[in-house]
């Protein structure tokens, strides 16, 4: 990944805010954006409406925010160039799809919450599969194949922080290789970041200690935080003090119901409690909202829990 000028100081204003107080992130994008009747069934998911409908992703931006969050996360997530190259989009297109993402997330930023922050999302190897590898981490990739295919999409990325982007939300990372390939694409790139996993039970989803994915982001400068995303509820507490004990933690699980990647559907029932956010933040958390089915009642409610445990 190329460094960029200036280094990390583009984002001064959220280092600094984590040290001091917790931000409210957004909700689940994706599941808001098929709430409100997108059909996001193709494998290329929320990141078709980049294409297809970007004035409904602007919305759903403005929805969140409205709600009261602090920080938009782009539908980049599920964009690769492999994955719409699929669908014959050419590299270019892509990048371009990768910057509207950013610049719709700052639009609704910037009208419904100047001051407020966009976080760049860098989705997994597994969100490129559509098959729900990101809850296995079964890639069978080595460090160096993940890290030549993240670093197109990272250059692209890294290149809007300063220019509508705040920050990099690695996420829902579900295995060390994966871990160790994008701190590696990171350090030294001047490139503020957070790195988030999907976890399970104390470790990652390929079932190594995620106390591990932790402390090799330590000596990391670019990230700003540690945590876990797209984990459930009831994992969310163990991880976040893990997480805390390296750097502040990024925390937001989804709404604790399962999906199974056959049917393309989510399962069960919400275990989502916004009051929970007091012993998150107590764990350490200062990045805070949630994932996938975590809607903008959600994180109104838990922005409301958040001012009353001040």
């Amino acid at each position: 990944m190329s460094p960029t000028d200036p280094a990390p100081g583009d984002t001064s204003d959220l280092r600094s805010t984590v040290a001091t107080r917790p931000v409210v992130l957004d909700g689940g994008l994706a599941t808001l954006l098929e709430r409100h009747g997108h059909d996001l069934s193709s494998h290329l998911w929320s990141a078709r409406l980049l294409r297809d409908d970007p004035a409904a992703i602007e919305d759903a931006h403005r929805e969140f925010f409205a709600a009261g969050a602090e920080v938009a996360t782009t539908a980049s997530y599920q964009v690769s160039f492999e994955g719409f190259g699929t669908e014959g989009v050419d590299r270019g297109e892509v990048e371009r799809l990768l910057r509207r993402s950013v610049a719709l997330a700052a639009a609704a930023r910037d009208e419904a919450a100047p001051g407020g922050w966009v976080a760049a999302s860098v989705g997994p190897y597994g969100a490129v599969l559509a098959d729900g590898s990101e809850y296995r981490g079964d890639y069978g990739l080595d460090v160096a194949a993940l890290r030549a295919f993240h670093r197109p999409r990272l250059d692209v990325l890294a290149s809007t922080v300063g220019a509508g982007a705040d920050v990099l939300a690695v996420e829902t990372v579900p295995c060390l290789a994966e871990v160790e390939a994008v701190l590696a694409e990171l350090d030294g790139s001047g490139v503020p970041a957070w790195l988030s996993l999907s976890a399970s039970e104390g470790r990652t989803r390929a079932g190594e200690p995620l106390e591990e994915a932790f402390a090799m982001a330590a000596d990391v400068a670019e990230v700003l935080a540690v945590g876990v995303n797209c984990t459930t509820p009831a994992d969310t507490g163990a991880a976040v003090e893990a997480a805390g004990a390296h750097k502040p933690a990024v925390v937001y699980p989804n709404s604790g119901q399962s999906w199974d990647a056959e049917v393309r559907a989510w399962t069960g029932r919400s275990a989502f409690h916004p009051e929970d956010v007091s012993a998150w933040v107590a764990a350490g958390a200062r990045l805070v909202g949630g994932c996938c089915r975590v809607g903008p009642e959600d994180i109104a409610s838990l922005r409301e829990a958040l001012a009353g445990s001040a």
